[in-house]
């Protein structure tokens, strides 16, 4: 059985294209794999606690040397890992506010990469001490925009910050494997929009059911 861990980040409940494309994805998954688990994180309504000096003592005290208000202050965090260490898939269902990632999402990310659980720490490796602990994964990222052209060839490709900031972490995450799909112009509201909107909604419905054959396929092939 699979684990699927879906992160919403939008602040919007109604009206959130992240969203819708979530749950598209998801129902096309759910038709592909009916029993694979599910475990739902609504950064949004949920939003994690954002990191502060008590928490980075904390997290770089050695686990034996912590005190019991140590473990208390990394115990949100702890929880957050580990739907994160649960999961073979991750769905990041994100809106892009002011070119970068929710503030929600940010605080999870800083939440779960963290040393001796995501990541370990050697200065024996030289200049790159730090190497991903967890391995394997995949993300989806369903992400949307009020304008267009992000894409590195497009005309403010230069200007997201969320895509390239999933892609320099994710392997901090454990993800080895990273799918985007966007939707576009939503502050332009017009037929490109509309039709960027139809455009994502079939690719998030052939991505669910690409990336579902694609980790059935391994089983049926031992078998």
């Amino acid at each position: 059985m699979t684990t699927l861990l879906r992160l919403d980040a939008s602040a919007r409940r109604s009206r959130s294209l992240s969203r819708t494309l979530g749950d598209t994805f998801e129902r096309e998954w759910r038709k592909h794999r009916p029993d694979d688990a599910w475990i739902i994180r609504d950064l949004a309504e949920q939003p994690p606690a954002h990191i502060t000096e008590p928490w980075i003592a904390a997290a770089f005290t050695p686990l034996e040397a912590r005190t019991p208000e140590q473990h208390q202050i990394l115990a949100a965090s702890d929880d957050l890992i580990d739907e994160l260490a649960a999961a073979d898939v991750l769905v990041v269902n994100v809106p892009m506010y002011n070119y970068g990632m929710p503030s929600a999402l940010k605080a999870w990310v800083d939440n779960v990469v963290r040393v001796g659980r995501t990541f370990s720490f050697d200065l024996g490796r030289g200049d790159f001490p730090l190497r991903p602990i967890m391995s394997g994964k995949q993300m989806v990222v369903l992400s949307s925009s009020g304008e267009f052209g992000f894409d590195p060839a497009g005309i403010r490709g230069d200007m997201d910050q969320l895509i390239p900031h999933l892609r320099t972490v994710k392997h901090y995450l454990g993800v080895s494997d990273m799918h985007i799909v966007r939707v576009e112009y939503q502050e332009f509201g017009d037929a490109r929009h509309k039709q960027s909107m139809s455009d994502a909604i079939a690719s998030s419905k052939r991505l669910a059911g690409a990336v579902a054959q694609a980790i059935t396929a391994p089983a049926a092939a031992a078998e």
